[in-house]
């Protein structure tokens, strides 16, 4: 059974992994970003997807 605390610390872990994803694909050069088809303006819903998972 998870504890308040172990909700609390995943949230945090899982948040940082969110933030640290975002801010890479937005500052991707245009370059690199077109090369492999990401757009930086997309960078809030590929992280929330790559840390939380799809949405249904």
């Amino acid at each position: 059974m998870l504890t308040v605390f172990d909700m609390l610390k995943t949230a945090a872990v899982n948040y940082a992994r969110y933030r640290a994803t975002r801010d890479e694909i937005a500052n991707l050069p245009a370059d690199i970003a077109l090369d492999i088809g990401v757009f930086p303006a997309d960078a809030e819903r590929i992280a929330r997807e790559a840390v939380y998972g799809k949405a249904a």
